[in-house]
């Protein structure tokens, strides 16, 4: 009885390279013999009288690098990461394959250990990431929520025709692929872009719904070309664009998968140890989210709050207030760009763990007290429920000095459904407070108060 065959694990793959690496140089003076050989056998009694060939000299530098990149795509194939990693989380590998790191079993954990442990939350977010570049509809909670009719059932994607770009035929390779990853269906393949230009230089819409499309060439051959079951149509049009429909099917699966990776916007919570105010809704206000260090690193930018260099006729610190400030984590950057923060928080806890990291913090509902002018910028992330958020960025335009700017983290919903606040508005990527426990969509509202 034959041994069973078990399958090839990541230390295998690791080992394989490892073993290689150390005989590079063997390889190589392998390959010289083999050459020379090559030569003899190519000659009588040893007289050249043309070269054989061309052998250039083979760097063991260069062999280790691409055997180091071989290996680190062999474990990438090996753990499937193609089915579960987003389009963008793919560019990003090839883009870091030009110069990986040492391949090691610490390093392939600490790359895709992730994707492994969570794959539904990356195959959601891949969904998420893609859809929400093609209309901002996709970027609402309001309409995403199961059995809202609000989801677009199309998609234009400008250019399609324009053949000298791969733009708008790489956004439909990416929606489709996504797509293919929450249903488990095959990714997106060659025989299905013959069939979508079959149909489409017939004049007819290319229904990718299992069906296969033939087509003749000028010597009467017939091409028969299948596609996979994906509930999408492709309708070409002479200005160059493409519209993409999706059937029933397809745009179910898209809204429950949205809702889900989504998911309720905020509970209703009581903060530990604090008793509501019935005058400020402080129940519906306390929802705490911590923000995460990338997203401050953004909202402090998009605030103008750089580091501040120190050198003779430095201008002072700006006064930066942040409301709701929880833990500080906002503060956090404002004390590391060497400018001068100031938070109002109203949980106790969260008040004296923001004070023990040396910020100065006031313990008081930021709604109920009174505004004073004197702040340069106000960055602030606060409470997402309902339109809560627009009472606490009314009142916070009130601490600003005239010509002051504020920059508030919100809920993409104020954004694309509420029409509450203006100014100017900039998307957060997806999942920006996935860390934080959290995916729902976010954007920054910056608000300059004009000057007296």
């Amino acid at each position: 009885m034959n041994a069973i065959a078990l399958p090839t694990t990541v230390a295998d793959i690791i080992g394989e390279y490892e073993a290689k690496d150390a005989s590079v140089e063997q390889a190589i003076a392998e390959f010289d013999q083999a050459f020379d050989r090559l030569g003899m056998a190519m000659t009588v009694q040893g007289v050249f009288v043309e070269p054989v060939g061309s052998k250039s000299y083979l760097h063991a530098n260069s062999l280790r690098k691409n055997l180091l990149k071989s290996g680190w795509r062999a474990v990438y194939n090996r753990l499937q990461i193609e089915s579960v990693a987003t389009a963008q989380d793919k560019k990003l590998f090839d883009q870091a394959l030009a110069d990986p790191p040492p391949l090691t079993l610490d390093n392939t954990k600490a790359t895709f250990g992730d994707y492994l442990t969570r794959p539904r939350f990356h195959i959601l977010r891949g969904l998420a990431e893609v859809f929400t570049t093609l209309d901002p509809a996709y970027k609402s909670h309001t309409k995403v929520r199961i059995g809202v009719k609000g989801l677009p059932k199309r998609v234009i994607l400008q250019g399609w025709g324009e053949y000298s770009s791969s733009y708008a035929r790489d956004r439909f390779r990416d929606m489709v692929n996504a797509l293919a990853a929450l249903r488990g269906q095959p990714a997106f393949e060659w025989s299905e872009w013959r069939a979508i230009n079959c149909a489409n230089d017939q004049g007819e819409d290319a229904v990718l719904d299992g069906r296969s499309y033939s087509k003749s060439d000028r010597y009467g051959k017939v091409e028969t070309f299948p596609t996979v079951d994906r509930g999408l149509t492709v309708r070409r049009f002479g200005n160059g664009n493409a519209h993409v429909f999706f059937d029933k099917w397809a745009l179910h699966d898209i809204n429950k998968a949205l809702a889900e990776f989504y998911g309720e916007v905020l509970p209703d919570a009581e903060p530990e140890g604090v008793k509501p105010s019935a005058s400020t809704a402080v129940s519906k206000d306390l929802q705490f989210y911590w923000t995460p260090e990338p997203v401050v690193a953004e909202a402090l930018e998009f605030a103008g709050i750089h580091e501040r260099r120190y050198y003779h006729n430095n201008p002072p610190a700006l006064r930066v207030l942040e409301p709701s400030c929880g833990d500080g984590r906002i503060l956090d950057g404002i004390r590391a760009r060497g400018q001068r923060g100031f938070g109002i928080e109203y949980h106790p806890g969260r008040a004296a763990e923001a004070r023990a990291k040396g910020h100065a913090v006031l313990t008081a509902n930021f709604l109920e007290h009174p505004p004073t002018e004197e702040f340069d910028v106000v960055v602030m992330n606060p409470p997402f429920y309902g339109k809560h958020y627009v009472k606490h960025v009314n009142h916070a335009l009130r601490f600003l000095k005239p010509g002051g700017t504020l920059v508030s983290i919100l809920p993409a919903t104020a954004r694309y459904d509420h029409g509450e606040l203006e100014g100017e508005w900039r998307d957060l990527p997806v999942a920006s407070f996935a860390e934080a426990g959290t995916n729902v969509p976010t954007a920054m509202l910056r608000i300059v108060r004009r000057a007296a």
